[in-house]
């Protein structure tokens, strides 16, 4: 028989009980949310800030990727990025398809869609892809160039 530690066996007696079971609910749904932006982060590759970003630019030749649709990219979009769409991303050609080796650093709107972007980038081979954390909402937060 499996014996678990002392502090695992009374929350397990804890709920068994019945005591409160909405409050155990709530601390087991709460822990989850905790742990979630630690899960969420480690997916798509190494997240970098606005001033991480601007280094990679300025010092490293870093190619600013934008994946959302033509028209948000039309609205506003960070100084001298491309766009190439989420939807379009296995269609990578020309200069963007020639940096493989070079950074680059993917963003959409507030960071969501950029972690299966850049998935999808290091499948076709790109080695030093980076997501920009909070996306164009955090550069524009920054106080840093847009374009449209």
């Amino acid at each position: 028989m499996f014996v678990f530690p002392v502090e695992i066996t009374s929350l397990l007696q804890f709920i068994q009980k019945g005591y409160n079971p909405l409050l155990a609910a709530t601390a087991l749904i709460s822990g989850a949310m905790l742990l979630w932006p630690l899960v969420r982060r480690r997916t798509g590759g190494p997240w970098v800030d606005t001033a991480r970003a601007i280094q990679l630019i300025n010092r490293e030749d870093a190619l600013v990727l934008d994946v959302r649709d033509a028209p948000e990219y039309a609205a506003g979009h960070i100084l001298g990025a491309r766009n190439l769409p989420l939807a379009r991303i296995d269609e990578v050609a020309g200069e963007i398809a020639k940096r493989k080796e070079k950074p680059l650093i993917v963003y959409d709107e507030s960071g969501e869609l950029v972690a299966k972007a850049a998935a999808a980038l290091k499948r076709q081979g790109f080695t030093q892809v980076a997501n920009l954390t909070g996306g164009l909402g955090a550069w524009r937060q920054a106080g840093l160039p847009v374009e449209k």
